[in-house]
């Protein structure tokens, strides 16, 4: 088995902790459902939301999920003029047999705009 990383980014509709919960949710579970993965594969998980983000910890949501044995850590995205607002990212470090051409990195929304060379 393998180690590998699938990136993943949501943009938010507004700074409040339930919608960043939602949105968080929905980014992980799609990229474990698209990648085939369970809990018991992730070695780690890196969040990183943009400066304009601060109602809650992104990890929170992966907690409410039922990931509690996997080390999660949050950290503030650089504040580049122009970028897009409002944006949570994620880092998974995985175990797993696919390729790395075959990692589906998923970038839900408006945030597909971030990597359309990776995003699928």
């Amino acid at each position: 088995m393998a180690v590998r990383a699938v990136r993943g980014a949501v943009q938010l509709d507004r700074d409040e902790a339930g919608h960043m919960d939602e949105r968080v949710s929905e980014l992980l579970t799609a990229v474990l459902e698209r990648n085939s993965l369970t809990a018991d594969d992730l070695i780690s998980v890196w969040f990183t939301a943009t400066p304009d983000l601060h109602s809650d910890f992104p990890a929170a949501a992966a907690r409410k999920l039922g990931i509690v044995d996997v080390p999660l850590i949050c950290a503030q995205e650089l504040d580049i003029e122009g970028a897009m607002p409002r944006v949570v990212r994620l880092l998974a470090h995985i175990e797993s047999d696919l390729p790395r051409a075959d990692i589906a990195h998923v970038y839900l929304g408006a945030a597909a705009g971030l990597r359309k060379d990776i995003a699928q």
